[in-house]
């Protein structure tokens, strides 16, 4: 039994007017307070009402949603004038089908299937839609793991009823087929496994070809991870993905009063991992090919036939993604040539992306070989790739018009937070931009590249559709309207972009900040560092997060904190030299980049020094405790949700980081980036938070974690979540303002704003 006061380990049932300065075109508000006087120390004003109503997390938090239900899962017709969407226009979690005409972009339900659902968040919906024929009024989409179609008066009817698992909807190129998967990892907890994972092709009408299975699966730990239909809509190229080696181990936990025991295949670093075949399958005659790799356990990043139908490019890497292969394929006989082979030792982000370029000659290539993520124009395997892009910014996607001989492409320009469309000739050039508004363009775009189906989001702007034009100066067209009513007259936060230097190695660096609609440069607030993870930096609708704390955001700002995050070492984006800083770090760079930016803040005066907390989940985890021990004085508080405390736990993925477990400073390299071996310098005031049934990082590394505190009398306070799974906040709503409440008030506790 516990006595000693000073451990509270409760396991509970579970700056200023200068920053609106305005900005050029297309970028985020970045004016930054450098140079500034410290303001003099000052109360913070009493809660402002709002915080007890609209602001409150139940009013965040609840259904309908004052955000909307973003909408999803766009597909454009065969010829391009028609697109169809997922959505819900009440701001309920279920989607149902919608479609517009490109001519005049007026949303019209053809389903209401929602009309009947629960408010349940994790009842969806319709998950998937794919067109049929080319002019035709053909639809097939998937509800409930099974396939519907509208018939001939445009009623909904089921299709199959056999396969309850659909999944990967893809479409022929005439339209007259679709391809999918029935089984296989559906789940959103990603280690569980329906039974199946095979490929299967079925007609797109309701009296159409029936469902006939293309390629089987051996065993239930082997599904079709992914497939792409030949141009000619004779063949597919498919990779079947085979966990059968990876071990199995058990997750007990106690769910209503009994024990649970969940069986799911998860790796650690050094053990067995997935395998990957590809294939190639004709779909008349249902004849396959498996192609020989180098390596089955080598990740693939991608594949594209050629437009002529006799060659596929693979987009491979070692598993350690240390050295970049594309291979071609002689899709006739199985012959495999190189390409493309670079090597990087230092890499820790596989940006690497290629498509064919126009009429098969040569290749596309997405590669950082310069420093940056750019897009190359390789013609043979012996020639030199030649820059298309160049600059300090980097190309996140891409698409090929072979017709135009042009390339669309997404970038993060021209500022690091910002992906904005533009087009470039496969040739090079100047690029034109296509998007104007600041903020995130992820576009679909329609098969001949006339258009593209956007869904746009910035810092003040929930995701909606617009249908862009794809010419220069043109706006994108709104389709959607997601948010409520009552969302524009809500006092949401101001969001800047500050830069700043590390006060490690000079490098630049940029955060996120969120500031009361009411900032006053007088004030002295607390300051929120979380929650903290990589890729946190984003012009988007709650920034760049996993889960859903957007409301948790804008409820810290109107109880009158301050927010920031901040691209630590590792994040994309800011080039081949800034990611790369992370190698063998985790705890280390990335946590010093944090402290970077909150001397930044303090600096600048409105930040009180005394007051600042620090949160995050998951890796971000790990960051919180490894800050709380290298740098108490720094923090006043800390929350960590799901930590990742040990690193021989991790996925084997993360070994891009840590390494191999072996070499001369093994197992010291481990053991320094493992929060479980660094719990003597943590003196500030902790909250862990853990689901009893997460399968990504395991429950009782946190209960080892709580045994060397309370070895310490150290003063912290766990809670767990049962029965919910890494990601614990995107499931039950009343779990997830549960969970985010602790964190509110736990900060509150120590903070006081």
């Amino acid at each position: 039994m516990i006595t000693r006061p000073l451990i509270r380990a409760s396991f509970i049932g579970v700056v200023y007017a200068a920053l609106t300065a305005c900005q050029p075109a297309g970028e985020p508000n970045s004016a930054d307070p450098a140079g500034q006087a410290a303001a003099p120390s000052k109360p913070v004003s009493a809660d402002p009402p709002i915080y007890d109503t609209a602001l409150s997390l139940d009013s965040l938090y609840t259904v309908p949603s004052i955000a909307g239900t973003p909408p999803r899962a766009a597909a454009w017709s065969g010829d391009g004038e028609r697109l169809a969407f997922l959505w819900n226009d009440a701001g309920r979690p279920f989607h149902d089908l919608w479609v517009c005409e490109a001519a005049d972009c007026t949303p019209r339900r053809l389903t209401r299937h929602g009309e009947t659902a629960s408010d349940r968040i994790t009842d969806t919906g319709i998950s998937e839609v794919v067109w049929g024929e080319t002019g035709s009024q053909k639809l097939v989409y998937v509800l409930g793991g099974q396939l519907h179609g509208l018939n001939g008066k445009g009623e909904p009817v089921t299709l199959d009823s056999q396969r309850a698992s659909v999944h990967q909807l893809s479409r022929s190129p005439s339209g007259q087929r679709i391809g999918f998967v029935d089984g296989g990892p559906v789940s959103p907890r990603y280690f569980e496994f329906e039974p199946g994972g095979g490929l299967w092709v079925r007609g797109t009408g309701t009296d159409a070809e029936a469902a006939r299975q293309l390629v089987p699966t051996e065993h239930d730990y082997q599904y079709v991870e992914s497939h792409q239909w030949s141009d000619d809509g004779r063949s597919i190229v498919f990779i079947m993905a085979d966990r059968g080696a990876v071990p199995e181990r058990e997750i007990h936990y106690v769910y209503n009063g009994e024990k649970q025991i969940r069986r799911v295949r998860r790796a650690f670093p050094g053990d067995p991992t997935t395998r990957r075949r590809i294939g190639v399958v004709d779909v008349d005659s249902g004849a396959l090919r498996w192609l020989d790799r180098r390596d089955e356990l080598r990740p693939v990043w991608g594949y594209d036939i050629s437009a002529d139908g006799t060659r596929l490019l693979v987009n491979e890497s070692d598993f350690l993604i240390k050295e970049h292969v594309i291979d071609v394929y002689d899709l006739a006989t199985g012959a495999r040539s190189n390409f493309l082979t670079r090597a990087d030792p230092a890499n820790v982000i596989p940006g690497w992306q290629a498509r064919w370029a126009p009429d098969d000659r040569g290749m596309i290539i997405l590669t950082d070989r310069d420093g940056y993520y750019h897009l190359y124009y390789k013609a043979a395997a012996d020639t030199e790739p030649v820059a298309i892009t160049a600059g300090e910014w980097e190309v996140e996607s891409f698409s090929v018009d072979p017709d135009e001989e042009l390339i669309y492409y997404v970038a993060n320009t021209p500022h690091p937070a910002e992906r904005h469309l533009y087009r470039v000739a496969v040739t090079g050039g100047e690029p034109e931009r296509l998007s104007r508004r600041s903020g995130t363009h992820q576009p679909v775009y329609s098969p001949g590249h006339e258009r593209a189906a956007v869904i746009f989001t910035n810092d003040t702007t929930p995701p909606d559709l617009y249908l862009n034009g794809l010419e220069p100066e043109l706006e994108g067209v709104q389709v959607t309207r997601s948010p409520g009513d009552e969302f524009d007259a809500l006092p949401w936060a101001t969001v800047r972009y500050p830069r700043f230097n590390s006060h490690v190695d000079g490098t630049e660096l940029v955060g996120r900040l969120l500031l009361p609609p009411d900032f006053d440069p007088e004030h002295r607030y607390p300051l929120v560092v979380g929650s903290i993870y990589p890729n946190t930096v984003r012009n988007r609708w709650g920034g760049g997060s996993a889960t859903p704390i957007w409301g948790l955001d804008q409820h810290l700002v109107a109880r009158g904190y301050v927010v920031f995050a901040v691209d630590v070492r590792g994040s994309w984006g800011h080039g081949r030299a800034f990611s790369q800083g992370l190698l063998g770090d985790y705890g280390g760079i990335d946590t010093d980049d944090l402290e970077s930016g909150i001397r930044h803040l303090i600096g600048q005066g409105f930040v009180d020094p005394d007051r600042v907390g620090i949160w995050g989940w998951s890796y971000g985890g790990l960051m919180t405790l490894m800050s709380l021990s290298r740098k108490s004085d720094l923090y006043a508080v800390g929350v960590a949700d799901a930590p990742a405390t040990n690193v021989w736990h991790a996925f084997p993925e993360q070994m891009w980081v840590m390494g191999e477990r072996e070499g001369a400073d093994y197992p010291e390299r481990y053991e320094r980036m493992s929060a479980l071996y660094q719990t003597d310098g943590i003196e500030d005031p902790l909250m862990i938070l853990h689901s009893t049934a997460d399968s990504v990082v395991m429950f009782s590394d946190s209960l080892a974690f709580t045994e060397k505190l309370i070895a310490r009398e150290a003063d912290f306070e766990f809670v767990p979540l049962p029965a919910a799974s890494h990601v614990w906040a995107n499931g039950d709503l009343t779990r997830r303002r549960f969970g985010y409440r602790k964190i509110v008030n736990f900060l509150n506790e120590h903070l006081q704003p």
